[in-house]
């Protein structure tokens, strides 16, 4: 046997396993699919806003209702506490482009 055979048996067996990755989350998702509806169902009369992502950070729990400035209490430019923080995209306040203005003004001479 050629170390090729036994490289393309491991791919061919790595790609079969990948397969039933899927097979078996379709399979859990219909034997808990009454689970998830009642839990649709009490969120909505919950009224509950969004899911807790993160259990670190006040500001990485409930995204809707963060303090966007927690994340630098300690100094505008200190590093990441948490490992969740790195997780999330910045707001997209943040990463909108703004005009440039300066080449519309005038310097007060």
């Amino acid at each position: 046997m050629r170390p090729a055979d036994r490289v393309l048996g491991a791919t061919l067996l790595a790609a079969a396993l990948f397969a039933a990755t899927f097979i078996d989350a379709a399979w859990q998702r219909s034997t808990h699919e009454p689970a998830l509806q009642r839990t649709a169902e009490l969120v909505t009369r919950l009224r509950l806003s969004d899911v807790v992502l993160f259990t670190e950070a006040r500001y990485t729990r409930h995204l809707t209702q963060a303090d966007l400035h927690s994340a630098f209490q300690d100094h505008p430019v200190a590093l990441e506490h948490f490992p969740s923080g790195a997780l999330l995209p910045p707001p997209r306040i943040l990463l909108d482009r703004h005009e440039a203005l300066d080449r519309k003004a005038t310097s007060p001479d």
